[in-house]
């Protein structure tokens, strides 16, 4: 009996040890599966174009750039107006014509935590301790029938985004995200799909996001993608009107 108690017990002891483990070690394998962190780190710039669908069944066009370290610019088109958002680095900022608004204005704390997660160049994984997250490995869980691995990972400001891998591959397929805003809980699924390789690194060409109870209200498909093309730094910078406004409201920049 003491000798099965003892068997148990470090076997009870391995199990937690290596549970503890496998967090980096399936963050190791995911960016591997992706391409390799020197192919990755090897892209500079993106440029993304696609066709967005909504729950009302509408369509627009989408586009984004993405400059390392993490600058950002979104743009949404439809009916021949473009709303734009962006982050500079340090604040973002938008322009939004389908409220009749034309001029740029600054987006609050809570609004560019969105843009903040576009404009982590390389997603939550890579790199998260010099980011200040942590990342838990959660065991296996299930996504739309299929096995899946669970990855919580918490990041500095305490949002929180549960990244799901398939077992085989190590590929990302569903993203959880929780944002914490004003006491109140924000929640929303992500699901990535259709992977193809763009400069050596593996990219989800398929995109859609909404609510738990919707998760496929919004559909984004990627049409083309380029890396390492040349972008305009005026396509991030903060429009000179804004740093005027920025500068009387004393306002302090989002990292």
């Amino acid at each position: 009996m003491r000798h099965a108690l003892t068997v148990l017990f470090a076997v009870c002891c391995l199990g937690i040890f290596s549970y503890s483990q496998t967090a980096d070690e399936l963050i190791a394998k995911n960016i591997q599966a992706r391409g390799g962190m020197e192919k990755m780190k090897a892209i500079k710039t993106l440029r993304i174009t696609g066709k967005f669908e909504g729950g009302g069944g509408f369509t627009a066009s989408v586009g984004q750039e993405n400059q390392r370290p993490n600058l950002l610019r979104e743009t949404f088109t439809l009916q021949g107006m473009t709303a734009v958002q962006a982050y500079d680095g340090s604040a973002g900022w938008q322009i939004q014509p389908f409220g009749g608004k034309k001029d740029p204005e600054l987006l609050g704390e809570d609004d560019v935590r969105d843009l903040l997660l576009d404009a982590d160049f390389d997603g939550p994984l890579v790199d998260y301790k010099e980011k200040g997250s942590t990342v838990e490995y959660m065991g296996h869980d299930v996504v739309d029938g299929d096995d899946a691995l669970r990855l919580k990972v918490t990041l500095k400001k305490g949002d929180i985004i549960y990244d799901y891998l398939d077992p085989d591959t190590f590929i990302e397929i569903r993203r959880e995200i929780q944002q914490f805003i004003r006491g109140s809980v924000r929640d929303r699924v992500v699901g990535l799909g259709s992977y193809k390789p763009v400069a050596g690194v593996m990219y989800s060409f398929s995109i859609s996001q909404g609510p738990k109870d919707h998760p496929d209200d919004q559909t984004t498909t990627i049409q083309r993608m380029e890396a390492n093309v040349t972008i305009d730094p005026a396509d991030f910078a903060l429009p000179a009107s804004l740093k005027t406004e920025e500068k009387k409201s004393g306002m302090v920049g989002i990292h």
